[in-house]
């Protein structure tokens, strides 16, 4: 899993405004399958929902952890994901909706070895 250097300078300023940040992604239709910014701990995770990663971001003390609803990840398990922002309106609960850009999920397929 990886940051465009656009999520990155978003997520440092977001963490400026609002301190330490999470990601959750859930199974659910239109905004719901798009990758939501709380700030840590706002979004509470349970046993349906899986870490998929830290991520490591330039200049931010601690990673921002990325969570997905175990059905959402099965879809995206055979990818490599990518979060990237781009302008336009998410959903009003993602803390980067005021700012008038909304992140998303970009993947690329992973190739299986060749033996």
């Amino acid at each position: 899993m990886e940051l465009t250097p656009a999520a990155a300078v978003l997520l440092r300023q977001l963490r400026a405004t609002h301190g330490p940040l999470m990601f959750h992604q859930s199974g659910g239709c239109c905004d719901g399958s798009a990758p939501m910014c709380y700030p840590a701990g706002e979004f509470r995770t349970g046993a349906s929902d899986v870490l998929l990663a830290e991520l490591a971001v330039d200049g931010m003390a601690e990673p921002v952890p990325f969570w997905m609803s175990s059905s959402q990840y099965e879809r995206w398990s055979h990818t490599r994901l990518i979060v990237d922002v781009v302008p336009g309106r998410g959903s009003g609960f993602s803390l980067e909706a005021p700012e008038g850009v909304r992140f998303l999920i970009r993947s690329r397929l992973v190739q299986e070895p060749t033996p």
